[in-house]
């Protein structure tokens, strides 16, 4: 089972998965010499606003992916960037008075917010440039060709059928980047096993002109099984997101009018956009097979943070084990599974720190010292920046949680943490 010259591969999804996906087999069929036909099927119109063209992400992206575009030759347009980020804001509720203000400990590494659709549902013109819509442009520059209409079924056999609302394919190869967010449409033949999913609440507002341009608000405690909310400026809007363990809908009122919240928003502030999308907090199983791999977080993501740089790890492993070793299930297992697994294993690590840094909120002398940690670290130079990293990292996803988890472990961090709570005790 090997791609050859005119092999048809479908991609199920045009999100960034799936224009991924498209990108890395267009580069690696360059250097093979293997003339691909590439066609995605993807359903929605990423140049609406609202939940038609949009794909519920809180719309982030990490140092990391940004460099990992570079390698694909990609430029991210400076009209998609909604918004430079360039620190974050925890505000700890009752644990303290006083939020912890992380600036980007490397000027050099670049966060920034985008939309993964065109915006709000109910903004004004001018319309956001989509993320999405130009990661998938950039794969139909390249040669994909893009198929509006949603795959209803997916069967297993010596090839694939791939039935879609107009057409039917048999390739030799199909791409299932659906994400969690909609039904993955493989027939129960293939035994695919969804991940676990959180339910996270976002919407949109007007962002108003006291609220800074570039930092990220972080709040907890607004509301009980809440992990944290969070509010993205993104040029004349602010994106809010809420994360936590089965949210009622009504939390959504709770966050707005929390203290720290209502400070910016008065009273009766509409919402431009709500939904409630899925979040993986878990690997799928049985996410490969012959002819047929899942990528992006429908297989697996990191934990809460970077989805999309997830999705670009997971897309270029899956492609270039299909180009360079072959699209059978034990290629796959070879080429592909190792990277998912390492990605499953790393959000060990990210479920250890949250839970962590919930135990350290509720203690408010070591929350006190984190702040003071923090606040020490800004007048040293940056290699001494190790709790403005931690932060920064699990709250970007610019870092693996391995290293930031080993890096809050570390005896120097240990040393300077112990040091600050026991300043913060005796103040006391």
């Amino acid at each position: 089972m090997h791609l050859v010259n005119g092999s048809q591969i479908i991609i199920v999804g045009g999100g960034p998965a799936g224009s991924f996906a498209a990108l890395h087999l267009q580069r690696l069929a360059a250097v093979a010499r293997l003339t691909l036909e590439i066609i995605i099927v993807e359903p929605r119109d990423f140049t609406r606003p609202g939940p038609a063209g949009c794909n519920r992400c809180a719309g982030i992206l990490s140092a990391t992916l940004l460099s990992n575009l570079a390698r694909l030759g990609l430029q991210l347009p400076e009209e998609v960037v909604q918004a430079e980020l360039d620190s974050y804001v925890l505000h700890l509720g009752a644990a303290s008075a006083v939020p912890i203000i992380i600036q980007r400990p490397n000027p050099a590494r670049r966060v920034v917010a985008v939309y993964r659709g065109s915006g709000p549902r109910l903004g004004t013109r001018p319309l956001p440039r989509s993320f999405d819509g130009w990661l998938m442009e950039q794969a139909r520059a390249g040669g994909a060709r893009i198929r509006r209409g949603v795959v209803k079924d997916i069967q297993p056999g010596p090839r694939p059928v791939v039935v879609t609302t107009q057409e039917k394919f048999s390739p030799d190869l199909v791409l299932v980047a659906t994400g969690v967010n909609a039904a993955v449409p493989l027939a129960a033949g293939w035994a695919y096993v969804p991940p676990a999913t959180e339910t996270m609440l976002q919407g949109e507002a007007l962002r108003p002109a006291v609220m800074p341009r570039s930092a990220v608000q972080v709040l907890f405690d607004y509301a009980p099984d809440a992990l944290f909310g969070s509010l993205i400026p993104k040029g004349r809007y602010v994106s809010f997101s809420l994360l936590g363990h089965r949210l009622p809908p009504g939390v959504i009122e709770d966050f707005l009018q929390s203290p720290s919240v209502a400070a910016w928003f008065p009273p009766g502030t509409p919402s431009l956009c709500l939904c409630a999308p899925n979040v993986a907090v878990g690997p799928a199983r049985r996410y490969y097979a012959d002819r047929m791999a899942v990528i992006g977080d429908a297989a697996v993501s990191r934990l809460y943070k970077d989805g999309i740089g997830t999705a670009f790890l997971t897309a270029e492993a899956a492609a270039r084990t299909a180009v360079e070793r072959g699209v059978a299930a034990a290629d796959f297992a070879i080429g592909y599974r190792p990277v998912c697994r390492r990605i499953a294993r790393d959000n060990l690590y990210g479920h250890l720190l949250f839970r962590l840094w919930a135990g350290t909120r509720r203690r408010p002398f070591l929350l006190n010292g984190w702040r003071l940690a923090v606040e020490a670290e800004r007048t040293g130079p940056p290699e001494t920046h190790l709790f403005t990293r931690v932060l920064w990292g699990m709250f970007t996803g610019d870092e693996t949680y391995r290293d930031i988890f080993r890096l809050a472990l570390s005896g120097p961090a240990l040393w300077r943490l112990g040091g600050s709570a026991l300043t913060e005790w005796r103040e006391r």
